[in-house]
């Protein structure tokens, strides 16, 4: 007897194709489709979808789930949404290999306002130690790739300096045994240390190791090449994938709030790289918002020796002089009162939760540099900053193009998270689809199912065909819709009764069920 049959709903695939009616059948943790009378086929149990669609559980292209997922297994922001696999080890940032626990928690605090930390002491070192942690421990399927930072500790530590030739040789093997180890790619950061010290030809030689061995290289560009022109940034990373050979993603790619340029000028340069030969998707995030640990704003040379440096520089009056006037001025960051922090963990501070830095200074009596720092040393290095950072009216060309893919960038702690983080599926449906018919549903499904598989590599999900995993969410694409707002960020949405992972019923008429048949997935442990 088979274990479930849904019936009743539209069927949309996750190829793109349009919808149609029939039954899917789950037999274990595999699909098959059904066309005609199926009152014949027993189950164990039956969800009658009619009224609903059926499609492939969202694939997630940008996760900073990671570390916080370890502790929060249900991970009920992204699985309410129909998210039932997620790639870890963005920008640049993942969470293995290391060489000892010691290097691996200086790295997670270095990181805390982005990935969060893990129930501690970590205990694990490599990919494939990582990525067991997830069997059968959480609601949904969790891939890795592997971020430079790491790779760049392991060879040459965490200060500013180039490779020497034995040390790059010792990244290109980190490379190759990460991925023999379960990476499916090659992540940077370039404005995080300490993988953003790595030039362009240390990237160039770790992408052809990436090439070789059948995986992508994923990037947040280098913002310090905005200097250099609009387009800098993301020439430096056509570069490096058409010196390599390797397939070149361009991850939250956007047109920023501040306009500047025409965003056809972003979506031309992955045209015309396409047009020339070259293997380039993109993903971006369906909000105008951007969002990250705050350490960003502050100037790279705080970090050039890890997490250590840094916090000598937080609580150091010369480097706070130094690090206020690199920060000021027309070469500076972001504008303070534009950022919007989040992750107050002390009872004292609680109360500055979702106000920008230079609201908090107001109620401080202080002046915003030195309120960021003082909060920064505060609060151990963990807050992060929700922003505008996107052009709203420019996204919809980029979430529709067919080149590109949805991924949510959410971070996942704090009072007031980026609303992508409870809606970002969910809003592609009710906004971009439904009401504003930027891209067809069918289209849009594509773009977060069997695209994002085909880009991390994933042979058997994605798409509701025979044999592949039954991975599945059910939703009623007329009134799917979030209420998620920046003011009011942690609503989960409206539309999606059910969420099958693994073949296992994880959301239940809108409720959690407890199991939790996740899987660490990745190259050469698929199933």
């Amino acid at each position: 007897m088979l274990d479930l049959k849904i019936s009743g709903g539209e069927i949309i695939d996750g190829t793109g194709s349009p919808g149609f009616f029939g039954t899917v059948l789950i037999d274990g943790d595999t699909v098959v489709i059904h066309r005609g009378d199926h009152d014949h086929i027993p189950a164990q149990r039956e969800i009658d979808a009619t009224g609903h669609v059926v499609s492939p559980g969202f694939i997630d292209v940008h996760s900073h789930a990671g570390l916080t997922m370890l502790g929060d297994p249900e991970h009920l922001p992204k699985i309410r949404q129909g998210v039932t696999t997620e790639l870890v080890g963005i920008d640049g940032n993942s969470f293995a290999p290391f060489k000892t626990q010691q290097e691996l928690h200086r790295f997670i605090e270095l990181d805390c306002g982005l990935n969060g930390w893990p129930p501690m002491p970590a205990d694990w070192l490599s990919v494939s130690e990582f990525l067991d942690k997830f069997n059968s421990t959480v609601s949904i399927n969790v891939a890795m790739i592997l971020g430079n930072s790491p790779a760049r500790i392991w060879g040459v530590g965490w200060n500013d300096r180039p490779a020497t030739p034995e040390e790059l040789e010792n990244m290109k093997s980190v490379v190759r045994e990460a991925m023999e180890d379960g990476a499916v790619g090659l992540s940077t950061g370039l404005d995080y240390p300490p993988g953003s010290f790595a030039d362009t030809q240390e990237l160039i030689e770790l992408s052809k190791v990436t090439m070789k061995n059948g995986g992508f290289y994923h990037t947040h560009t280098r913002a310090s090449l905005l200097s250099q022109g609009l387009l800098a940034p993301w020439e430096e990373s056509l570069e490096i994938g058409r010196d390599s050979g390797v397939p070149l993603h361009l991850t939250h790619y956007r047109q920023s709030a501040q306009g500047v340029g025409s965003h056809w000028d972003y979506i031309g340069l992955v045209e015309d790289a396409r047009d020339s030969g070259m293997d380039v998707t993109f993903d971006c995030y369906p909000y105008p918002y951007s969002g990250t640990r705050i350490t960003i704003a502050l100037p790279q040379w705080t970090m050039d020796g890890g997490p250590e440096r840094l916090k000598e520089a937080l609580r150091s009056p010369e480097d706070r002089k130094a690090m206020a006037s690199d920060m000021g001025g027309d070469g500076g960051w972001r504008k303070l009162d534009e950022q919007w922090l989040t992750n107050f963990n002390l009872p004292h501070n609680k109360g500055y939760e979702g106000h920008s830095i230079t609201e908090i200074a107001d109620m401080r009596g202080q002046d915003p540099f030195d309120t960021l720092f003082d909060l920064l040393d505060e609060e151990g290095l963990g807050l992060s900053t929700v922003s505008l950072g996107t052009n709203a009216q420019t996204l919809p060309a980029f979430v529709s193009h067919p080149y590109g893919m949805i991924g949510s960038d959410a971070i996942l702690f704090g009072d007031y998270p980026n609303p992508r983080t409870y809606g970002c599926y969910p809003v592609v449906l009710a906004e971009f689809v439904r009401a504003e018919k930027h891209l067809r549903l069918p289209e849009a499904i594509r773009k977060m199912t069997s695209f994002p598989a085909q880009r991390i590599g994933i042979p058997n999900r994605g798409i509701l065909r025979d044999g592949f995993k039954a991975d599945i969410v059910i939703f009623d694409k007329h009134n799917v819709k979030t209420r998620a707002t920046k003011q009011n960020p942690k609503v989960y949405p409206e539309g999606i009764p059910y969420v099958i992972v693994n073949g296992k019923v994880v959301i239940d008429e809108g409720k959690h069920t407890g199991v939790l048949p996740g899987r660490g997935i990745g190259r050469g442990r698929w199933n």
